[in-house]
């Protein structure tokens, strides 16, 4: 599942788990597991500008559990 957050500065972040494209969901989600890191997950978030890609260790259920500015802070963190 892909997620889209804008920051202040007017850049679209499109954020998709690692892996993703795999055909099967569950080998999707053990190649994307943090290894040693229980419900933890490699997440790619790319800029819709010049900005470079980030990648980010994410809990859970990321995708609806963090809030656009708790996304944004991670980003920010990670850039």
């Amino acid at each position: 599942m892909e997620r889209e957050v804008q920051d202040s500065d007017g850049i679209t972040w499109s954020c998709l788990q690692a892996f993703s494209g795999l055909s099967d969901n569950s080998e999707a989600l053990d190649a994307a597991q943090v290894k040693g890191e229980p419900d933890t997950y490699w997440v790619v978030c790319t800029p819709s500008g010049g900005a470079q890609s980030v990648r980010l260790k994410l809990q859970g259920d990321w995708e609806k559990e963090y809030s656009d500015e708790a996304l944004l802070r991670e980003i920010k963190t990670h850039q």
